[in-house]
């Protein structure tokens, strides 16, 4: 693989060429089932259980604006993270928390960060295990979970294993998430993501927190396909454009994919929409009119 250039900008690669420089640098071993590339990381525990391993973080200026109450803060920050173990169909165990601050900070700002924190990891029967604190050198705030979580063995579902000629599906409805700060209170789809794991009927599974515009493409991309997604059919929050249900993010559903001939089980298992469908045609997606979140580009 050949070197950065000096001269090369990250935001010249932009956060997928980021991380082709990077990934394949990443030393594992023999009891990693899935590494990086999914909504998390699979390790073999024993013969009955995995672990599942995610890492996020929350950034000010980014994910939060600086007058956002402080146990939403904290909040968001864990759910995002229970949401990655949703998405494999797992159930949330332990998190470490990492607190990166400027020392002028009030320290009441940090305890309500923590109420937010220890409120919905109650909710979920997370402990909060730990973790670190750093100073920053500029006046900012920033916060990453590492966050544990079990699925039973080989049972996990993965990005990768969609089938063309499935349909695809979402949870809820999707868009506006910042405008209305649904980014800061949704709720995590751990209870959908067990039942739908369970149900051994789901092929592939990832949640939406970039966008359906980005993380669409992204599933497709791993399971070796593309798609035909119908615009009209995206669930909209009320006040909401099918643009913005497309390219918005911070949604925090469930994108999952099914062979047809299990439409009425899933149905029968919890509400959702049926968006499109995979297929073995290349580049479908191309004609998306605009495109969901990306770090390190320039779009926003």
């Amino acid at each position: 693989m050949p070197e950065i250039s000096d001269t090369t900008t990250i935001s010249q690669l932009g956060e997928l060429g980021l991380l082709k420089k990077i990934l394949p640098l990443l030393t594992t071993n023999s009891s990693l089932i899935e590494g990086a590339g999914d909504d998390c990381a699979i390790v073999e525990c024993n013969a009955d259980t995995d672990m599942l391993l995610k890492c996020d973080c929350v950034v000010e200026g980014l994910h939060f604006l600086p007058n956002t109450p402080p146990s939403l803060i904290g909040r968001k920050a864990l759910a995002r993270t229970i949401s990655d173990i949703a998405a494999m169909g797992g159930t949330p165990e332990h998190a470490l928390i990492t607190l990166m601050v400027h020392p002028s900070r009030p320290a009441s700002l940090i305890e309500g960060i923590y109420q937010g924190l220890n409120q919905i990891a109650s909710e979920y029967g997370i402990s909060l295990a730990g973790g670190e604190c750093s100073a920053l050198t500029h006046d900012s705030l920033a916060i990453s979970i590492t966050l544990t979580g079990t699925v039973p063995h080989r049972k996990a579902i993965l990005r990768r294993t969609a089938q063309a000629g499935d349909l695809i599906a979402v949870t809820g409805k999707l868009g506006g998430s910042f405008p209305s700060n649904r980014h800061l209170t949704f709720t995590p789809r751990v209870k959908e993501g067990n039942l739908l794991r369970a149900s051994g009927l789901v092929t592939a599974m990832m949640d939406l927190s970039d966008g359906l515009a980005s993380d669409l493409p992204r599933l497709a991309k791993a399971s070796g396909l593309s798609f035909h997604l119908n615009l009209e059919k995206l669930p909209c929050h009320e006040g909401c454009t099918h643009l913005q249900a497309l390219k918005d993010g911070e949604d925090y559903e469930l994108l999952f994919t099914f062979a047809p001939q299990n439409y009425e089980k899933i149905s029968s298992l919890l509400p959702c929409t049926i968006i499109g469908e995979m297929t073995k045609e290349k580049n479908t997606h191309t004609s998306l009119p605009g495109k969901g979140w990306e770090h390190f580009s320039e779009q926003k």
